[in-house]
């Protein structure tokens, strides 16, 4: 889930937070008084937004409470938390109101409005009283730390989540001013008492919001395990269907859609059996089939029958081969095969390639490499009683890496290295250390080492050919010269993979 967009800002909150700007920006300018009077308007679009906010928390936290009371055991971790937030959340609230109160009615004295509404204060202009109380008198610092707080606690219920962390980091800064000024410096001094009323109003719609969000995001959390299914259905799931004669066989019957609050009764053949573990010892070759049922009590009370069937086999001994990566076995690189013999351990099965090398990894998985074109035969064996018996083996045919995709590789502005076929990128980036490389992406089938050994880049002033993966001294120049909009062209891009072959990638367009 994506915490980040639970509440985006409205189109009403994009033009409060624009009308802000644009204001703070004609206060600074020293625009008459009566310009101050905007700030009443978007004072009372922030307490209509806080207003909306309060009822959408109302009703999540109604939500909340109803998912509880449906499933206490489930629900009750993150409701607490829930509550935490909710308890927070008003207390920082509250502060800021009494905040507010505090500098109108220095501001105002004997005329103040236990209300904090811009529309009124009557010394909205006051440049002082601001300052007074939150900075003479010590208030701005005690703000600052409840802040601070409470932006550390909604990034820790996100710890998860390095995008809400940032966010609510961003949200609620007291980080010191360009000029060096400390928070509640930079806020309060000298600033008109309708401009610090408005930010405050600011602060507590944020608030709100962000009470919202992270409310929002705590309820996500009572079910971010489940499964969401329109039916259930029974299933087995066997350790094996093959089973060697001799061996057990064992399969764990559930419900393919479970709550871990509620124990399914669960049968095979009309016998019960023990938390859904069926096992039958296996003493002879053939197929074999089983059903039953599982039981399970809803939640309105009624206990409902999930049939199910299922089969197995019990065979005679052989090998089971498993390519990893893609099946198929590619010429210059590793390829890791999963080799097993069913009931016997991996430190008695033996491998070997007529056409290539086996060399054994761990855990059943080899490493194989062909030295030929064509076909390689892959032939297992299994030490049983003492003795080295043939299981069986498969042939395999070798082919050619496919060719992989050519890019363009810069560092982006943060210092990240950037991949691009086609789009636009700067002078400045292409001048500074890009290079043409050649790989599968990042929906690589297999893993394997490309390098580029030479290129054309072709511009308005001509094509420039180049060995290597880097432009030259022509080619520099030439980007130097080119116009905004203009166009360069990589082509005839060639790469030589670890099997030794020479292959011709697609072109890079990149505009300036």
């Amino acid at each position: 889930m994506s915490g980040a967009k639970n509440c985006p800002e409205t189109p009403r909150q994009k033009m409060i937070g624009m009308m802000y700007l644009v204001l703070t920006a004609m206060l600074a300018l020293n625009v008459s008084s009566e310009i101050l009077e905007g700030f009443s308007m978007v004072d009372n679009s922030l307490h209509t937004t806080i207003a909306s906010s309060e009822l959408r928390n109302k009703a999540i936290y109604d939500d909340f409470q109803d998912l509880y009371n449906k499933n206490p055991e489930k629900v009750r971790e993150w409701l607490t938390r829930a509550k935490e937030v909710q308890q927070k959340s008003t207390e920082l609230y509250n502060y800021i109101e009494g905040f507010k109160v505090g500098i109108i009615k220095l501001a105002d004295k004997d005329d103040a409005n236990d209300s904090a509404y811009v529309k009124q204060i009557k010394a909205k202009d006051n440049l002082d009283m601001a300052g007074q109380y939150a900075i003479v008198q010590g208030n701005g610092k005690i703000l600052k730390k409840k802040i601070e707080s409470y932006r550390e606690f909604l990034a820790g219920l996100s710890k998860d989540n390095p995008t809400k962390q940032a966010m609510y980091r961003s949200i609620f800064s007291t980080e010191k001013s360009k000029d060096g000024k400390p928070w509640q410096d930079a806020m309060f001094e000298m600033m008109p008492v309708s401009a610090v009323v408005t930010i405050l109003t600011k602060y507590q719609s944020d608030v709100r919001a962000s009470e919202a969000e992270i409310v929002q995001f705590l309820k996500s959390q009572t079910d971010a395990t489940d499964f969401r299914v329109n039916k259930i259905t029974a299933l087995v799931v066997p350790n094996t269907r093959y089973v060697i004669r001799g061996g057990k066989y064992s399969a764990q019957i559930v419900l393919s859609a479970v709550d871990s609050t509620k124990t399914p009764q669960y049968f095979v053949g009309g016998s019960a059996i023990n938390r859904g573990m069926y096992e039958v010892n296996c003493g002879k070759s053939g197929l074999f089939t089983y059903s039953g049922m599982i039981k399970m009590t809803g939640n309105d009370g009624m206990v409902r029958s999930y049939p199910f069937k299922s089969d197995y086999i019990v065979g005679e001994p052989s090998a089971t081969l498993s390519n990893e990566a893609l099946n198929v076995v590619y010429r210059g690189i590793d390829n890791i095969l999963s080799i097993s013999v069913p009931g016997v351990a991996a430190e008695n099965v033996s491998v070997a390639v007529a056409g290539g090398t086996a060399q054994k990894i761990a855990g059943g998985r080899y490493n194989i490499r062909a030295s030929q074109d064509g076909e390689i035969r892959i032939s297992v064996s299994a030490k049983i009683d003492g003795k080295m018996l043939p299981m069986g083996g498969g042939v395999y045919r070798v082919k050619y890496l496919p060719n992989p995709t050519s890019y363009l590789q810069y560092a982006d502005g943060g210092g990240v290295t950037r991949l691009i076929q086609e789009g636009t990128l700067t002078k400045r980036v292409l001048k500074s250390g890009c290079s043409l490389i050649a790989s599968y992406g990042q929906d690589e089938l297999v893993k394997a080492n490309f390098t580029v050994t030479s290129f054309t880049m072709l511009t308005i002033f001509g094509s420039v050919n180049v060995n290597g993966s880097r432009f030259n001294a022509r080619q520099l120049s030439d980007i130097e010269k080119l116009e905004g909009g203009e166009v360069l062209t990589l082509k005839n891009i060639k790469a030589v993979g670890p099997d030794g072959k020479v292959r011709s990638l697609g072109m890079i367009q990149i505009q300036i």
